[in-house]
């Protein structure tokens, strides 16, 4: 059996809608599936581990990684730069193995650009009221900066068209068990069994 290639899967979401949770339990159940590690300027926080959170930098390699065109995606929130290697992701894609990146709509943009054949995921939360409802049971910012986030939320809502599926997360295991079809149905595509069963499928048509 020969190795295909992996794809690359762009996951968004507006804040509460369940992305963290529910990529870390696909990480957790497929072997296979790797998350890619953004690098970033901002010094790492107590209990962080450098490659597993983020690849760490200084801001003078970050802006030559950007110069030498290295990176899939780059900005700056809040003085600290973040991107994601180009290099690090075909690596990761070459070996076999099929990729997740967590990032907003406008960082997706600019990933879908560099590398069009990626596969991007939107998760949505069930309705408004169950997206506040999580944002507030956090309990830790003020009704303001709630309010802020679902006005942010709202607005980042309105660009799941850009994107190739839809998850609804309104029950956890049902929303993890579509992320994990539309992983394996992926791998069921003419060009992936092609590579994937080469030898068979030779076999099976010669004299």
């Amino acid at each position: 059996m020969t190795q295909a290639a992996g794809t690359l899967y762009i996951v968004s979401a507006p804040s509460g809608a369940g992305k963290t949770t529910l990529v870390k339990a696909l990480i957790d159940q497929i072997e296979t599936l790797r998350v890619s590690v953004s690098h970033t300027t901002r010094p790492m926080r107590p209990g962080e581990v450098d490659g597993v959170n983020y690849h760490f930098t200084t801001r003078e390699q970050f802006l030559r990684q950007v110069g030498e065109g290295d990176f899939l995606e780059h900005a700056e929130v809040f003085g600290n730069l973040y991107g994601t290697s180009q290099s690090a992701v075909e690596r990761t894609l070459a070996e076999g193995h099929d990729l997740i990146l967590e990032i907003d709509w406008q960082g997706a943009q600019q990933v879908r650009r560099a590398l069009p054949q990626a596969r991007s995921i939107f998760i949505l939360p069930p309705s408004r009221e169950a997206l506040n409802e999580r944002l507030n049971n956090r309990g830790q910012d003020a009704d303001e900066v709630i309010a802020s986030r679902m006005a942010q939320a709202v607005a980042e809502m309105s660009h799941y068209v850009e994107y190739d599926y839809i998850v609804i997360n309104d029950d956890f295991q049902t929303a993890l068990d579509d992320m994990k079809s539309i992983l394996r149905s992926n791998r069921m595509t003419l060009a992936h069994q092609q590579v994937t069963h080469r030898d068979l499928l030779n076999a099976l048509l010669s004299d």
